[in-house]
């Protein structure tokens, strides 16, 4: 796996702490054939659908031939129905792009379009009262590399909108059938370019939250008092962003991102959490997290996958074999990584969203030996 983390990290130089210079990735000769993404754990089967918007309020700010912000949203849902066509996890064209960018030889540009999702395609949405989880993904990354997180906790009784950040990715599939392609790629070594980003993330996700109520059949299921947000690197950071920018989002997790977005001098007292690789330990090389961990003045965490990497956030890891990138040396397994990260995603929304109350996030678990509770200031994490 240390290849491909490797050959990614440069995509997250924008959001991750340490960045990683660039090397070619060492395909294996026999990939191990189409990924297939872990089975959701939830009670409820999971329906999925895509939304196109566009936001004539203002102009893309990477297109600059373009008047208006057009979004790609991503659903994910409880439903009933377990019979249906799979939701494909790409396009073959995101597919070809993505692994170009990524600089991924020796496997069919093909490849990740015949990853195996769970979702059913445009299945009928089931429940009530549901609460909201908007996802953002990583720099240069589509969001369907939050795929399996996204499915988990619709399982669980979550409605999941996704956000493909129109060209800050690889690939991002448009209503018309263009393909956008990442314009902001040419700008992530200029100055500003992290905290110009959560700022344009913050204004996707309040667009969003905006339209979704008259845009999407199923809206109507959504208890609109219970919101979060999540995301991997600088979508984790989008998160900060956007909590100071937008009442809506009641809690916030970050998972392995840099910040940006400072918070007022008053803090926020609303629920977040950290999840972080080792990278992110108090007293280590990225100190945007101690800044902003004195200034959230409620609920908080701050825990560390021990063994994990930039990218065991997302399915990265578990795509790793398709890929025939095989593992290499004491990483986290990429089917343990993605338990780790659905439980405690979850587990934190249980509690703020559901008011149900989660042990699991108070201390160390003997079932989770590789997660770390940290409190800056007060010595290792533990």
């Amino acid at each position: 796996m240390r290849h491909l983390l490797a050959v990614l990290a440069v995509l997250a130089v924008s959001a991750c702490a340490a960045p990683t210079p660039p090397r070619s990735a060492a395909p294996s000769p026999t990939p191990t054939g189409p990924a297939v993404l872990p089975e959701p754990s939830g009670a409820h089967p999971v329906g999925t659908t895509v939304l196109h918007l566009e936001d004539t309020s203002r102009p893309d700010p990477w297109d600059l031939d373009a008047e208006t912000r057009e979004l790609k949203v991503t659903l994910w849902y409880p439903t009933r129905q377990r019979d249906g066509e799979r939701a494909p996890y790409m396009t073959p064209r995101e597919s070809e792009l993505f692994l170009k960018g990524s600089r991924i030889t020796g496997v069919p540009y093909d490849a990740l379009s015949r990853t195996r999702t769970n979702a059913v395609e445009d299945a009928e949405p089931a429940g009530r009262n549901l609460p909201l989880v908007v996802l953002s993904p990583g720099f240069t990354k589509p969001l369907s590399t939050l795929t399996s997180l996204a499915e988990d906790l619709a399982s669980r009784g979550y409605v999941v909108a996704g956000i493909d950040h129109t060209h800050e990715s690889y690939a991002t599939t448009l209503a018309d059938g263009r393909v956008a392609e990442c314009l902001a790629c040419d700008s992530d070594a200029d100055p500003g370019f992290g905290a110009g980003v959560v700022q344009v993330r913050a204004a996707d996700v309040s667009f969003v939250l905006d339209q979704l109520p008259s845009r999407w059949d199923g809206a109507g299921l959504i208890d609109r008092s219970r919101i979060a947000m999540a995301g991997q690197s600088i979508g984790g950071a989008s998160s900060v962003a956007v909590m100071v920018k937008d009442s809506r989002v009641r809690a916030g997790i970050d998972m392995d991102g840099t910040t940006y977005a400072r918070i007022p001098e008053g803090g926020f007292s609303r629920p977040f959490m950290f999840i972080g690789s080792p990278e992110h330990v108090p007293g280590g090389r990225d100190t945007t997290w101690e800044r902003d961990w004195k200034l959230l003045t409620g609920w908080k965490r701050w825990i560390v996958m021990k063994g994990g990497d930039h990218q065991s956030f997302t399915d990265l890891p578990v795509l790793a074999g398709a890929l025939g990138i095989g593992p290499a040396g004491p990483e986290l397994a990429a089917a343990r990584a993605a338990e780790l990260t659905r439980t405690y995603v979850a587990a934190f929304l249980d509690q703020h969203l559901k008011a149900e109350r989660q042990p699991l996030l108070d201390k160390p678990s003997a079932r989770y030996p590789e997660v770390a509770h940290c409190a800056p200031g007060g010595g290792a994490c533990l």
